[in-house]
């Protein structure tokens, strides 16, 4: 007869076709029944957070939730961090772990219940009668709040006799938020009216326009307003037409899109949260600028938002286009009227790609990769100073092919397994990870993983600057002892191939010519990819300025 946990695995096969994580005693009846009674796919990991990571990662890029498993008490606290991440980027995952047994805790069980909580995770606790239920109730919760959540067995359950695997009801999710009432009315038609009447306008767009689908109608009211567009780093790409695009907001901007920006009468924010960096620390608009915020939450994001609308991104965007026609309103012709490649470019560093310590510089690198990349790339970005160097020069097609695992709680060292969720995600696409040495390290246990998943598919671009730069450029500066801040230069590469991918040592422009060479091979004839990048650490990227300055002015 099926187990407690055959009711779980079953039951999650329905809406799950990816678990990822690391076998225990708390989870094994689970994945026993997972990998042998269902279709759902198992990708072992090496760490926990790992599993965890590679599941918000395959959200990220494909738009379908993801289980990780892990064991109860230390494979449980483990997944802590990468369970914080989740849920501060509100990323709906299933994390299946044991738990301490129904008759109470042992000596290694923890409260689990409320680690999770306190990171922002609710718990489900599966019984010998509900287990196909609670399951469903899990998945549901996550969907519909877009967060992580626990769904927990008890160990002294797990391989109880259940019966029959019952027909769970399938999740019912919402539907996309429609404004409502006279007020949400009145709040687009005067916007469309101001939109008309605009001589420069702007329209900003975040990964919450993606989530909705609002691409085309985006593309739609950007093309009929003649506006100007850019993105939050989460939302690169996800306006169809770049000939008209700044790139993206904030720190990660050039510095001639972000004048342009200023020089807006008129900007719609549209799934974009407004973050201090997004917003440049308060300096994004300039004070003339009429802003108007269109998002699910109940109000406006930030205090230089003039109106506010709460909708659907696709749904505000198509509606907006109906008051514009109903208006006879023309393109105001200003995005006709700019040198966007100007505007656009980043400075590239010196011809000869090397800094003045004799060490590359990581804005030479990320010019030169960005001509060598496969153009069918999903980036993944650990943490760290660097993450300035792939929103700036590696342009992607679309949102979901930028996954940033970290940013969202300030977390470094989830970059390796980040790869094995991407890859699976979009098993025919190269996946291409940007780390750091500090962030690299930590999260050494999955390099396995990552070579192993992603394969001849997987580049990974490690910026070896033998510190945490973040680190050196905020503290460094104000004299603090340097020494905790350095790292003794590893050799990625050996390790890289150790593990069975092909390291090279970069020490020049030249040798990223490596890259045209394995882009050039059968992607079943070539290994995993690691470049390991020397670069200086006294080329300090500018959203990392922008920020040493607003922390001497606030």
């Amino acid at each position: 007869m099926p187990t407690v946990s055959a009711h779980v695995a079953r039951t999650l096969a329905q809406h799950v076709d990816h678990v990822f994580g690391v076998m225990g005693n708390g989870n094994a009846w689970f994945l026993d029944d997972l990998t042998r009674s269902t279709t759902a796919r198992f990708t072992a990991v090496r760490h926990e957070a790992g599993g965890v990571v590679a599941a918000d990662a395959h959200f990220r890029a494909s738009g379908r939730i993801a289980a990780a498993t892990a064991t109860y008490g230390a494979g449980f606290t483990n997944t802590l961090t990468a369970l914080a991440e989740a849920a501060a980027a509100r990323v709906p995952l299933v994390l299946l772990a044991g738990d301490e047994p129904t008759s109470g805790p042992r000596p290694w069980d923890v409260d689990q219940i409320a680690l999770a909580a306190a990171v922002g995770a609710r718990t489900y606790t599966v019984g010998r009668a509900d287990a196909a239920a609670t399951s469903i109730i899990a998945i549901e919760h996550s969907l519909t709040y877009r967060v992580p959540v626990v769904l927990a067995i008890p160990y002294d359950v797990a391989a109880l006799e259940a019966g029959p695997v019952p027909d769970a009801p399938t999740p019912s999710l919402p539907g996309p938020m429609s404004p409502a009432g006279p007020f949400d009315a009145a709040a687009i038609t005067d916007l469309a009216k101001h939109l008309a009447a605009a001589e420069r306008p702007l329209l900003l767009a975040g990964r919450g326009a993606w989530l909705a689908g609002a691409g085309e109608a985006l593309g739609e009211l950007a093309a009929a307003t003649g506006a100007l567009t850019v993105t939050t780093a989460l939302g690169r790409g996800v306006f169809p037409d770049a000939r008209y695009d700044l790139g993206v907001a904030g720190g990660f901007g050039a510095e001639g899109a972000m004048a342009l920006v200023r020089e807006a009468d008129v900007a719609v924010v549209l799934g974009a949260s407004l973050n201090q960096f997004t917003m440049r620390f308060g300096e994004l608009f300039s004070p003339g600028t009429h802003v108007v915020q269109v998002d699910i939450a109940p109000a406006a994001t930030h205090r230089h938002v003039g109106g506010f609308v709460r909708g659907d991104a696709g749904i505000v965007a198509r509606g907006l286009m109906d008051e514009l026609r109903t208006l006879d309103a023309t393109p105001s012709g200003w995005r006709e009227s700019v040198d966007l490649s100007v505007a656009r470019a980043y400075e590239v560093g010196p011809a000869d790609g090397m800094a003045p310590d004799g060490r590359l510089d990581p804005r030479a690198v990320a010019h030169h990769l960005a001509g060598l990349l496969p153009a069918d790339r999903v980036v993944v970005s650990d943490g760290g100073h660097f993450i300035g160097w792939a929103n700036m020069y590696w342009p992607v097609a679309s949102p979901d092919r930028m996954v940033m695992v970290g940013t969202a709680y300030q977390s470094i060292g989830l970059g390796f397994p980040s790869v094995a969720g991407a890859a699976a995600a979009r098993p025919h696409d190269a996946v291409v990870l940007t780390t750091g040495d500090g962030g690299g390290l930590m999260a050494l246990a999955d390099l396995e993983t990552a070579v192993r998943t992603a394969g001849g598919r997987g580049i990974a671009v490690v910026w070896n600057d033998a510190a945490y730069g973040a680190e050196v450029h905020v503290y460094g500066r104000q004299g603090i002892t340097e020494e905790p801040m350095r790292i003794p230069e590893t050799d990625f590469a050996a390790l890289a191939a150790a593990v069975g991918a092909e390291g090279v040592v970069v020490r020049s422009l030249s040798d990223l010519d490596r890259v045209a060479g394995w882009t050039a091979e059968p992607v079943e004839d070539r290994r995993f990819l690691l470049l390991d990048c020397r670069i200086s650490s006294s080329v300090v990227a500018p959203y990392q300025e922008e920020i040493l300055r607003a922390n001497r002015t606030h």
